[in-house]
Order: C-alpha cells, then sequence, then structure tokens
C-alpha cells in the first residue's frame, strides 16, 4: 500500500454530499459544515474562496479547489460581497439570522441555488469524516490547494456534471465512486509537483527508502527491526536510519508505530472488529500491548477511540 492508497483507504465515499450549484451575482455563501474534506470543480463562470486570514483565490472555470477541514470558508461571486448563505454541519442551509432556505434554493435533483441557470456553476463533493489511516497524508494537504485547469487533465469532472442530476437506481454509488476518482486524480496531479510534495512522500521514489516504506506498508504486521529491514534491503543498518530519518523525518520504527496505529484507528471504526483481531492485523502480540501502544501516543485508549468515533444516533 503506498501512501496515497491511504489516503484512499480513509475519505472513501459513502452516500457523499453532491450539489451543483448555480448562482448568479451577487451571491457569497459561508461553509461552516465541518466536513474533513471538500472538493469544488468549477464548471462555468468563477468564484472567489476566502478563508478566515487568508489572501481571498480567484478560481475560473476548469480550476479544481480541496478544502481541508474543518476550518470554514466563504465562496463568493465577489471578495467584497457579505454572505448572504450559511451552510451548516448537517448540510442545512440558512439565512444569516436562521431562516431555513432549503425550499427556497431548491433547484432540482441535487441541484442548489439562487436561479435556473447561473452565471457560475460549481460541481460540490465533501467527506464529512475521514478515516484515521489517511491522517498523515492529509496533514500534508495545505488547508486550501488549487489546481489550475492548465495544470491537469481529466475527463472526470464534466463526466461528473453529467452524472449528479440524474435519479436512477444506483446512482448514490456511481456519484461516490466519481467523487472518488476525482479526487484521486486531483491529489496525484498535485502531488506530482516536486515544491508541492512532502519529504516522506517524495521519500518513495528513493531507491532504498522508497522500498522499506512499501515493505513496512504493505506487511505492518511483521516483526520488524532496523536490522531486519536494513538486512532485506542489503544496506547497513546505520546507512538505512540514517537516510529513512533525513527523507521521512524520523526513524524507521517510529514511522512503522504511527503507521500501524493508523490502521488500528481505521480497523476499531468497524463495529465487529474485536481488539485481538486488530492486534494481530497490525502487528502487536497482543490486546494489551496494542493498547498500550495506542494511549501512550494517541492520549486515548482503543476502546475511548471506537466510541467516540461511533457516529451520533439522530
Amino acid at each position: 500500500m503506498d501512501a496515497l492508497a491511504g489516503l484512499l483507504d480513509g475519505p472513501r465515499a459513502r452516500e457523499a454530499f453532491l450539489l451543483r450549484v448555480v448562482l448568479d451575482p451577487p451571491w457569497s455563501i459561508r461553509v461552516q459544515d465541518r466536513a474533513a474534506l471538500a472538493l469544488v470543480a468549477v464548471a462555468r463562470g468563477s468564484a472567489w474562496l476566502i478563508t478566515d486570514g487568508g489572501e481571498p483565490i480567484e478560481v475560473r472555470a476548469g480550476d479544481i479547489v480541496v478544502t481541508r477541514g474543518p476550518e470554514p470558508y466563504t465562496v463568493a461571486d465577489h471578495p467584497a460581497t457579505p454572505p448572504q448563505v450559511i451552510i451548516h454541519p448537517d448540510d442545512r442551509c440558512t439565512t444569516l439570522y436562521g431562516e431555513d432556505l432549503s425550499v427556497a434554493m431548491d433547484r432540482g435533483v441535487r441541484t442548489w441555488g439562487n436561479t435556473d441557470d447561473g452565471a457560475s456553476v460549481m460541481l460540490v463533493g465533501t467527506y464529512q469524516s475521514a478515516g484515521e489511516i489517511s491522517d498523515r497524508l492529509l496533514r500534508a494537504l495545505p488547508p486550501v490547494l488549487v489546481l489550475a485547469r492548465d495544470e491537469w487533465d481529466s475527463p472526470l469532472v464534466p463526466l461528473l456534471a453529467s452524472e449528479i442530476t440524474k435519479d436512477e437506481q444506483g446512482q448514490s454509488a456511481v456519484l461516490d465512486r466519481l467523487l472518488d476518482l476525482l479526487l484521486i486524480a486531483v491529489l496525484r496531479a498535485w502531488f506530482a509537483r516536486a515544491e508541492s510534495t512532502p519529504g516522506w512522500f517524495r521519500a518513495q521514489a528513493d531507491p532504498v527508502v522508497g522500498r522499506a516504506l512499501r515493505m513496512l506498508q504493505n506487511h505492518p504486521s511483521h516483526p520488524w527491526t532496523v536490522a531486519s529491514l536494513a538486512g532485506r534491503l542489503g544496506v547497513s543498518r546505520a546507512a538505512l536510519a540514517r537516510r529513512f530519518n533525513e527523507l521521512v523525518g524520523e526513524p524507521p520504527m517510529a514511522y512503522l508505530t504511527s503507521w500501524r496505529l493508523a490502521l488500528a484507528a481505521d480497523l476499531l471504526r468497524e463495529p465487529d472488529a474485536t481488539l485481538g483481531a486488530v492486534a494481530r492485523q497490525v502487528g502487536y502480540g497482543s490486546p494489551f500491548a496494542l493498547s498500550a501502544a495506542f494511549k501512550r501516543v494517541r492520549g486515548v485508549s482503543p476502546q475511548e477511540f471506537r466510541a467516540a468515533a461511533q457516529p451520533v444516533a439522530s
């Protein structure tokens, strides 16, 4: 499993919130839904994205924006336009005074806006939560990532635009997969730019450290030591430790621990997974050993983490 695959085992869309937004100026939307990750594809016209304390960013048709939550932001026709609509965590939209706008802004199947055929059209998809396995890569993303139209080439936005307003059997599954594919394409294009990638991501291209990372990622339950890993790679322990630390930013065994615990956290979200089974899958000899490591690194026990991760019944 590579780092990008690790991300995709996290924010995998399941009945994702997807919407075609159609607007005529003046318009300004305050987004405070606390989503873990949001993707905005500008299909027509332009928009400005304004983060709290950041410089306004203009995006145009063909551009893609990825925002890393849960911080709020504003999308508007112009930075000077004051917010008129608030998007809340439960996908509820209101005026600044709390008046519900769900009916007034409804424009048909997965379509929302202040007009039927606006100057600006955006396709919006959100991941409300991200699996813990993706935490390392999500932390490598900036709060706002913009991929300009001339920086990538993909047929996925037109395909999503044609599918998002269909109301057919199984359509939610189709849209979930399209959103995932679009996110994959955007992140792959963004991480391909050397100046944007973190050191540990670039390290995967290193002939020694890259192989070491893949061994640790693909076989987390193996009883690795620096000596055994170096032996598999045909290098000395000192050489591996030095180069790994230089490129990844932490020693091999520290990386392995964080990877194992990220996997464990993701597995703990499954209601039928026992602590013993999770411990075996991620390389801990007993539930006690996993619990001790989990609490030492994350500050809570696996049981406390699992309880907090469960969705609250409505």
